[in-house]
């Protein structure tokens, strides 16, 4: 599919363009969180419900952006999202929401999938996120500030990276 060969270019461009100065803030002072996910199915939907919750009882304001694969139930129309329709033939992402949401400068991205998407790793690279956070991958580092080896489910990657994260001083 040439759409995605094209958004793998952009991506790896937009990977050496981005300047935007990254550094994990103490968990504390950390006002502003993204989460990144995609659709998979409701018990994913709930964990990530149950995490932004937590987040904001820490005082957090949560913004999130699904991505929403063909053939995949958007559950309760709750968050932002976009879909491989948003992405043009010469792989450039056409999505308001998408794109104010990589311009947000959040103090942490969390990045909830167990398998990274080029869709995302292009959402990622154009973040001007501060710390983007997701599950460890050998050949994905530079995408992230802190990868989190973890092999479970979503809630169990979701606690490992909210456990970490509060750790930071």
């Amino acid at each position: 599919m040439f759409k995605m060969n094209f958004l793998q270019m952009r991506t790896s461009t937009a990977l050496k363009k981005n300047k935007t100065a990254r550094a994990s803030k103490p968990y504390r002072q950390a006002a502003s969180v993204g989460i990144l996910f995609t659709v998979e199915d409701k018990q994913k939907h709930h964990d990530v419900k149950e995490f932004i919750h937590q987040l904001e009882q820490d005082g957090k304001s949560v913004q999130v952006l699904e991505f929403l694969p063909e053939k995949k139930e958007n559950y309760e129309f709750r968050f932002d999202f976009f879909t491989i329709k948003d992405i043009s033939f010469w792989g450039t992402l056409q999505s308001a929401v998408a794109e104010k949401f990589m311009q947000t400068p959040f103090d942490y991205l969390y990045y909830i999938d167990k398998q990274a998407s080029p869709i995302m790793l292009h959402l990622l690279a154009n973040s001007k996120a501060h710390c983007r956070i997701g599950k460890f991958n050998e050949s994905q580092h530079d995408f992230f500030e802190l990868m989190i080896e973890q092999n479970g489910t979503s809630k169990g990657l979701i606690e490992t990276m909210y456990n970490y994260t509060r750790q930071l001083r």
